[in-house]
Parts: C-alpha cells; sequence; structure tokens
C-alpha cells in the first residue's frame, strides 16, 4: 500500500471536482478533436492528429496520477487536532525574530500548499522546521536564502 495522502475536506472536494472536469470535459474534447483530425485523411502527414494523440496521452496520465492520489487519500478531522504542538492542520502565528513582522502559515499536505492562501506544505523547509514544535519556542530554519529565526506566537485550528 502506498503512503496515505492527507487532505482537508475542502481539498479533497477539489481534487474531486478536478477529476471529474478533466474526465467529464478535457476527456470529450480531445475526443473530438482527434476525430475532427481523423477526418482530414492521412493520418502519417497530419499534424493535428498527432497534436490531439500527444495531448489525450498527457490528459490521461494526469487524470490517472490525481485516481492515485484519491486513492490514497485520506481526511484528517480538525476536531481532533492537538493545538499544544505544531502539526498538520495547525495554524501557526510566528513572529519573525529579524524583521519582527508577525506572520501566520497553515501546515498542509504538499496537494493542498498555496503561499497566497497562506497554506504551506509541511513538507517545505518552513513546515518541517515547525513540526512538532510547541508555542513560545524559537525555531531557527534553513531555507534557500539563508537562516529564519521565528518565535511560535500560537498554535490554533483556523
Amino acid at each position: 500500500m502506498k503512503d496515505a495522502i492527507y487532505f482537508t475536506k475542502e481539498g479533497l472536494e477539489k481534487l474531486k471536482q478536478e477529476i471529474h472536469h478533466l474526465t467529464t470535459k478535457e476527456r470529450p474534447a480531445i475526443s473530438k478533436q482527434i476525430a475532427e483530425a481523423r477526418e482530414k485523411g492521412d493520418l502519417s502527414e497530419n499534424a493535428e492528429y498527432d497534436a490531439a494523440k500527444d495531448a489525450q496521452g498527457m490528459l490521461e496520465m494526469k487524470i490517472a496520477k490525481l485516481e492515485g492520489i484519491l486513492g490514497n487519500a485520506r481526511i484528517l478531522d480538525e476536531k481532533n487536532i492537538d493545538t499544544s504542538k505544531v502539526m498538520i492542520l495547525s495554524t501557526v502565528h510566528l513572529r519573525n525574530m529579524r524583521s519582527g513582522k508577525n506572520t501566520k502559515y497553515k501546515l498542509v499536505s504538499e496537494n493542498e500548499a498555496d503561499l497566497k492562501q497562506g497554506k504551506i506544505s509541511v513538507q517545505s523547509p518552513i513546515g518541517k522546521g515547525l513540526l512538532g514544535r510547541k508555542r513560545g519556542e524559537v525555531v531557527e530554519i534553513n531555507v534557500p536564502a539563508g537562516v529564519l529565526s521565528f518565535e511560535i506566537l500560537d498554535i490554533t485550528i483556523e
């Protein structure tokens, strides 16, 4: 069995919607493109046909990958999250020790990470550096730009 891939309820729903879109909208559209290209005659010199077949192959690979992820998906229940330490689904309120700026991140699975929404992967350098830490700790995290120091101000579920 492959490793479980953890999702919030919303993240799992988003994955299911993407698979549905690809299988009900994109797949028929590519099939139509292939049929139209096939009608144009000689397939050995038909660039449209080759492009449509390539697009179909890429789409089928993407669908298979997403269905594999769905098959290993597990929903995390936020009610069971311990806020005494940083875990997946924790929202961590931090103070950057160098700049003094406060920020917050929600730690999520790699599939749900979205920095614009303040969601970082538990696999990211900052995510890994925060896991298991407690409120009040100062954490030094190696990132590509150097070492960042954060004080953990609070751990919540939001």
